[in-house]
């Protein structure tokens, strides 16, 4: 096998890597995979390794549900199962599992280890999270945001607290979509610049220090936890640099009448945001936590089955 001959295929690191009509007919896919009308197993006879050095619920399960569902056999591999955890290159094991499986999914700290596991690889490799980016999350999101307000076209979406992956990768969206984002992140917390400018450039993007600035007249309401997995040690300072920002029914009331609320969990009720938001009549987190199974799925059977994208 040592002439073994590249195939082409794409990767999803960051929500940038699909146009918009590819985005859109992706979301076709997922919306029919959501509502019950895909049967199809394009995945048969494949394998996904889907390598995990940050715990998660709704990734692997999503991924591992969802490669099943469409006839692939997923691997669980974590620091202890591979000799990544013990010093190998990250390029050798993407060559070694290029030969073995047929796509990769990498949940991890560093952005630049998923681009060189992508380098390397043959076959397409699938960010689950890094500390950059999640664009699986976002694709879910907006597949909710579809599913209940119909479209995200000129809808205004608020984003209130830390500007970390999930905020970054909002920015992305609304630089590819062409939606309307406001952000609310406290001074020393500000989505990543390059992501920032990027947005800016292509539709309305506002910045502001200010949760009720950035909530009013929103369609649709996010946030995170305000210590994300990696930056534990950062709760206490964080406490304090996010007073003001929790998403209460009061923050809500300044939403417009039909906003919903999204939050990618887990949550730390009575921080980010309040138990009568989350678990209120407009919050839409447990369709949203479902749509990561559909969205997922959708990825894989275009990037390692035979479902096609519009050219």
């Amino acid at each position: 096998m040592t002439d073994r001959p590249q195939r082409e295929h794409r990767d999803l690191l960051a929500i940038t890597d699909f146009t918009r009509p590819e985005l859109e007919a992706l979301f076709d896919l997922a919306e029919r995979m959501r509502t019950g009308r895909y049967r199809r197993t394009p995945l048969a006879g494949k394998s996904l390794a889907m390598i995990f050095f940050k715990s998660s619920t709704r990734t692997r399960v999503s991924f591992e549900v969802g490669a099943f569902q469409l006839g692939a056999h997923p691997l669980m591999l974590s620091p202890r199962d591979i000799q990544l955890g013990r010093g190998e290159p990250i390029a050798d094991t993407a060559r070694v599992l290029s030969r073995m499986v047929d796509g990769i999914m990498v949940r991890t700290y560093a952005h630049a280890e998923v681009e060189e596991l992508a380098l390397h690889a043959d076959v397409p490799v699938i960010n689950g999270l890094t500390d950059l980016q999640h664009p699986c999350q976002i694709l879910a999101d907006l597949l909710t945001v579809r599913q209940h307000l119909g479209t995200w076209q000129g809808k205004r979406i608020a984003w209130i607290g830390d500007g970390n992956n999930m905020a970054n990768s909002w920015l992305d969206a609304a630089a590819v979509l062409g939606f309307e984002l406001a952000l609310a992140c406290p001074e020393g917390y500000d989505p990543d610049a390059a992501c920032l400018s990027r947005a800016r450039e292509a539709t309305t993007v506002t910045l502001t220090r200010e949760p009720a600035e950035a909530i009013s007249g929103a369609h649709v309401v996010n946030t995170d936890v305000w210590a994300s997995m990696g930056h534990e040690e950062e709760t206490k300072a964080r406490l304090s640099a996010f007073e003001g920002y929790t998403v209460n029914a009061a923050m809500m009331a300044r939403a417009d009448a039909g906003a919903i609320f999204l939050h990618c969990l887990p949550a730390h009720r009575g921080e980010e945001v309040t138990s009568d938001v989350i678990d209120g009549p407009q919050s839409r987190v447990w369709d949203e936590a479902e749509n990561r199974l559909h969205a997922q799925k959708a990825v894989l059977a275009v990037l390692m089955g035979d479902e096609k994208l519009p050219a």
